[in-house]
């Protein structure tokens, strides 16, 4: 937002800028006081600042392969009092992992000689039409109906999956279903 307002300041002016926005100009002005005097930033941001470089001069000088325990142990024998969650932190915000050792963890081992399911739609995923091509992820789908004649009146849904987060489009492919079989 604050890269928005810099941008379009010189037109626009930062306060309808930051009306449109709903944001408070007096925010957008402490960011850009912090950016011209970097005195002014937070006591844990400028020690960021600090400890940053060297963090990363430890985990390059032990040829990229220390994790933050290792890292943190380092600048503490090189009198650096810092936290080890402080460490794990910035070396999470840069992007760095220690080498792991062992194998890659596999959480899914395929069965070669199982019996893979018919491609029916032959990887094309385009309909020319509505309705004319439903797919579902689902771990299990029941749907079931109990009706007359052949028309169903009621449907029931019955989604079972590891994790109930994992609802994606539960709610809409009910009313899918519901809006298709009325």
């Amino acid at each position: 937002m604050n890269a928005f307002i810099d941008e379009h300041r010189a037109r626009c002016g930062v306060e309808p800028i930051c009306s449109a926005l709903q944001v408070a100009p007096s925010a957008y002005r402490r960011h850009a006081a912090r950016r011209r005097d970097p005195a002014l930033l937070p006591a844990r941001a400028q020690r960021d600042a600090n400890l940053l470089p060297q963090v990363q001069r430890v985990y390059d000088q032990n040829l990229r392969v220390y994790g933050a325990d290792k890292v943190w142990r380092q600048l503490r024998r090189e009198g650096t009092a810092v936290a080890r969650c402080t460490v794990e932190r910035l070396m999470r915000l840069r992007g760095l992992q220690g080498a792991r050792r062992g194998k890659a963890v596999r959480t899914t081992v395929p069965d070669a000689k199982a019996v893979c399911p018919l491609d029916r739609m032959n990887r094309q995923f385009k309909a020319d039409r509505p309705n004319q091509l439903w797919v579902a992820d689902f771990s299990v789908l029941q749907i079931s109906g109990v009706g007359d004649e052949g028309r169903p009146l009621a449907i029931g849904l019955q989604e079972q999956v590891a994790n109930h987060h994992e609802r994606l489009g539960t709610k809409a492919l009910v009313v899918s279903v519901m809006e298709k079989v009325s």
